[in-house]
């Protein structure tokens, strides 16, 4: 085991099920913040490996989940159209951070626990 690991909490990862079929977790939150970096949804999808269809289609189902916009696109411009983030968006972002934040400090003794309880030599059978 390395020592990072050995030192390091587990993390947790935050998804919020908004009905049987829709969710905002930490890939779709981070293209929020990736679209509120670098203006552009294309822009966003490729600093994160992801196809410009992905970015867009991820882009449409938060729209569509959220029943408002959360992404707007800009038409126009020297350089193009780009995107922002709306007033709502922001929100949004800023709201999941901060539900992650509260979970995190809420069961960070249990994650010290697991870390500790992980990091336990196991008995051999029969000793």
């Amino acid at each position: 085991m390395s020592k990072t690991s050995a030192t390091s909490l587990p993390s947790l990862s935050v998804r919020i099920d908004l009905d049987a079929e829709d969710r905002i977790g930490p890939g779709k939150i981070l293209l929020l913040e990736q679209i509120r970096e670098c203006g552009s949804i294309s822009a966003a999808g490729r600093a994160m490996d992801m196809s410009y269809k992905r970015a867009w289609d991820l882009v449409d189902e938060i729209n569509r989940i959220c029943r408002q916009a959360a992404v707007e696109r800009q038409t126009g411009g020297k350089n193009g159209g780009g995107a922002v983030l709306t007033p709502f968006g922001l929100s949004l972002v800023a709201r999941y951070r901060k539900i992650e934040r509260d979970a995190a400090t809420a069961v960070r003794k249990d994650l010290e626990a697991l870390r500790s309880d992980i990091g336990k030599p196991r008995k051999a059978a029969g000793r």
